[in-house]
């Protein structure tokens, strides 16, 4: 089952960077090209005044097994990954001038997921580090992340 759960993750991941391929594959009059980019920017700003729905007791169950605070990533990059009082259940994520809702997810494999409520980021917590990812491009933003827990358990299993 903990293979089927990962095999699935990375088909998911892929179907997702070649529908993204698809869709700038084919080219489109500049002028088209530029008023779905201005409603695409406009659309954000709206969600984001949106409250994430209530969280279930299994969110609640992985949420508590976040790994809070900042991650140290490579290339000298961080993330912070913080509760959210007002919405019990969520974590909040920023990378640089970006900040996410994200939704806890406990998996079968043992690994937590933060997905971004908004479905652009993913980010993939195991007990030595965690790695962003954007799913709309299929990329792998930050890899290599540790938290001051992640390197706790690292150490301890050493």
């Amino acid at each position: 089952m903990n293979r089927l759960s990962t095999i699935g993750f990375a088909v998911a991941l892929c179907a997702a960077s070649f529908a993204s391929l698809a869709q700038t594959a084919a080219p489109a009059a500049k002028p088209a090209a530029k008023a779905p980019a201005a409603a695409k920017k406009a659309a954000p700003a709206a969600a984001a005044t949106a409250d994430p729905v209530a969280a279930t007791p299994a969110q609640l169950a992985a949420a508590e097994r976040v790994f809070y605070g900042t991650y140290l990533c490579e290339f000298d990059k961080s993330v912070q990954v913080s509760s959210i009082p007002k919405f019990p259940g969520y974590a909040e994520l920023r990378f640089g001038k970006s900040v996410y809702v994200m939704k806890p997810v406990a998996s079968d494999t043992g690994a937590i997921r933060l997905e971004d409520v908004k479905g652009e980021t993913l980010v993939i917590q195991i007990a030595n580090k965690s790695m962003l990812l954007n799913v709309k491009s299929g990329q792998r933003l930050l890899d290599g992340c540790v938290s001051d827990k992640h390197a706790k358990v690292a150490s301890a299993a050493s």
